[in-house]
């Protein structure tokens, strides 16, 4: 039993150890893209500037409001609203008034203003569904810059953060990521039949080969007296 379970779950052990070594040697701040783009930085606000009343901002908004947040969003001040579903409007900090989603323009311009690197200028283009690289807030714009590790800005239309960065240190983490979960599709499900299979014939690989360690083991004859 102990040879063909090393036979068969072998190929993936060794996947599991290798996945798992060039995953903890890739460097987290390369994989997040934090070198290159700063999410990070805010905009500080202008303490004298007039604001509308927080009662005005919450009646322009028909849904229960779970939190109101204040920032600076391409060199104009708004409030982000959330509901309590989750989703997000700005409006104008000053008047109070709904601010259409975030067009190319703005988008653009927030991820050249958070990137670090040096490339030629950046093109637009919209994300209307989940892939394997973004699954975040839809509908967003990805502004893909042609640096040397091909980096990719994803920003959310409905507020115009910066929801995910994507590199070539990103692709290889994920490409590592899909083998070592055996989600090779998705690469987000640990949960799947076969990594529960193979985790469950490991063990037993690992408790086979104790047993036979034990059995083998070389134990000293008593003398005869």
């Amino acid at each position: 039993m102990h040879r063909w379970l090393a036979l068969i779950i072998g190929v993936q052990l060794l996947l599991w150890f290798a996945s798992g070594l060039i995953m903890s040697v890739l460097p987290i701040d390369r994989v997040r893209g934090e070198h290159i783009v700063d999410r990070a930085s805010l905009a500080t606000l202008d303490q004298g500037r007039a604001r509308a009343p927080l009662d005005i901002v919450l009646r322009q908004v028909a849904a229960p409001v779970r939190e109101v947040r204040y920032r600076m969003l391409a060199g104009r001040e708004v409030a982000e609203v959330e509901m309590a579903d989750g989703s997000v409007q700005i409006h104008d900090a000053e008047t109070a008034s709904a601010i259409p989603p975030v067009n190319a323009a703005m988008a653009r311009a927030v991820a050249v203003r958070a990137y670090r690197g040096k490339s030629a200028p950046p093109s637009v283009r919209a994300v209307t569904s989940a892939s394997t690289e973004y699954k975040g807030v839809l509908p967003a714009w990805r502004i893909d810059f042609p640096d040397q590790d091909s980096t990719r800005v994803y920003i959310a239309q409905n507020s115009g953060r910066i929801v995910a960065v994507r590199n070539g240190t990103w692709r290889l983490y994920d490409f590592f990521w899909g083998l070592h979960i055996m989600d090779w599709k998705n690469h987000e499900d640990f949960n799947t039949p076969w990594l529960i299979g193979f985790a469950g014939g490991g063990l037993a690989l690992a408790i086979a080969g104790s047993a036979l360690l034990y059995f083998r083991w070389p134990r000293k004859r008593r003398r005869k007296s």
